[in-house]
């Protein structure tokens, strides 16, 4: 079974309360929100640690964050992104200019 996580960002996210999980018979997906790239890149170096073999970011994490993010997940998890130069739920802008 893949292990996955979805991270999403967005205002007023806690991590420890704005989380998910769904099965099927081949994929647990885990969804957790943070407010920052910081909680995103603590988020996703616990998801790793626990066996994490994928790590997928919101279009909300930016070149940079998602460069944070993989880095600190390095050699345990890969990391995708979904993409958007500018972000419908964070006012139209690229979260690297707002984290």
């Amino acid at each position: 079974m893949l292990n996955a996580a979805f991270i999403f960002i967005a205002p007023g996210a806690d991590p420890a309360v704005n989380r998910g999980v769904v099965e099927t018979p081949s994929v647990r997906l885990t969804s957790i929100g943070v407010e920052t790239y910081e909680q995103g890149v603590e988020v996703a170096k616990e998801m790793a640690d626990a066996g994490c073999g994928a790590i997928e970011l919101c279009g909300g994490f930016g070149i940079r964050g998602t460069y944070l993010v993989e880095q600190a997940v390095w050699g345990k998890a890969r990391v995708g992104a979904v993409r958007f130069d500018l972000h419908p739920g964070l006012d139209n802008k690229s979260g690297d200019d707002l984290f």
